[in-house]
């Protein structure tokens, strides 16, 4: 039983069957000059401990699990999970194509425990980060340990390999059609400020005010707003300081200031305008469906992939890792 369990590298297998690390090789590989008789007691120790030997061929041959592992934040919460699953179900499709297996992990931020197996355990050749943060302990062990990784989200790092959705851009490009539509003052609701995306939607956000010359209501600005309190209370100021405009950087936050608006009789888009940095079917099919900003996740998890696969030496298209494009909805509430 205990033999079966056992993850067998080619000095393993050697020493198991008395033989070199090099016959075993070329036993597995089917190249080089070794006896009928060793290629059988190599194929035939394979077979008993129930390996697929056109995996493990490969696997062992290179050093390969042909593993990727999948680092998922334990305390996403069920309106995040449209968003990891679609990210994860992108990531899935382009590695089964190339023939490697996902394993998921939650993790807890700054644990790195659940990493630390999957490094220590080599039971992974890659790691897909699926949130940045902006002091990522999990990269700086990843560097250490010399695993390649791919972080799903901004990295300040230049040597991070990284996939992103444009998200300061299109964060301008929403803020700036608003003011465009003579909306001047705004008020924006954002989230955790130690998550990279907070940060890039806020420097969109300001990006939009610097280009067309307006100054930011900087008391209009509320980050950490991810529960119904804070978002009443959010709003309820911004209300009491004539606010035209709202802007929530993600669904969640967006449906919260919806719901305070309702209670307080406020009419959208007539009182005040609405609009959201990512779009879901919560926000389209209101009344008023809500203008968002439309982002591929499916898409942004295929890149991912591909991009730690490349760096696992497999062969990409080049035309597979263009930058993530974003489309601007716009709908009712800002009419």
């Amino acid at each position: 039983m205990e033999e079966e369990k056992k993850v067998y590298t080619i000095a393993d297998i050697a020493k198991e069957l008395g033989v070199s690390t090099t016959t075993v090789s070329r036993a597995i590989s089917g190249k080089g000059r070794i006896s009928e008789s060793t290629r059988e007691r190599v194929k035939s120790f394979i077979a008993r401990h129930d390996y697929h030997p056109n995996v493990l061929a490969k696997g062992l041959a290179q050093s390969k699990t042909y593993n990727l592992g999948l680092l998922m934040p334990e305390d996403y919460t069920m309106t995040e999970f449209p968003f990891f699953k679609d990210c994860m179900s992108g990531i899935c499709e382009v590695a089964s194509a190339c023939n490697y297996d996902v394993i998921v992990s939650l993790t807890k931020e700054n644990d790195l425990s659940h990493l630390q197996r999957l490094v220590t355990n080599r039971k992974a050749d890659g790691i897909i980060l699926s949130r940045s943060l902006i002091s990522d302990e999990s990269c700086s062990y990843l560097r250490e340990k010399d695993v390649p990784f791919v972080v799903i989200g901004h990295s300040e790092d230049p040597d991070t390999l990284s996939v992103d959705n444009r998200n300061r851009e299109a964060a301008k490009d929403l803020t700036g059609l608003l003011i465009m539509k003579g909306v001047k003052k705004l008020m924006l609701l954002g989230g955790d400020d130690s998550y990279m995306v907070t940060e890039d939607r806020l420097a969109g956000f300001r990006d939009a005010h610097q280009l067309y010359e307006l100054p930011v209501s900087e008391n209009l600005i509320f980050l950490g707003a991810d529960n119904r309190i804070r978002v009443m209370r959010a709003v309820e100021f911004a209300l009491a300081a004539g606010v035209e405009g709202i802007i929530g950087m993600d669904d969640f936050i967006t449906n919260l200031a919806l719901g305070c608006l309702r209670e307080k009789g406020i009419r959208i888009p007539e009182d005040v305008r609405l609009a959201s940095m990512y779009d879901s079917s919560q926000l389209e099919y209101n009344i008023p469906p809500v203008t968002s900003l439309r982002f591929d996740t499916k898409e942004l998890g295929r890149s991912a992939c591909r991009k730690l696969l490349g760096e696992l030496g497999e062969k990409m298209d080049e035309g597979s890792l263009l930058p993530m494009s974003y489309q601007v909805v716009m709908r009712e509430s800002t009419m």
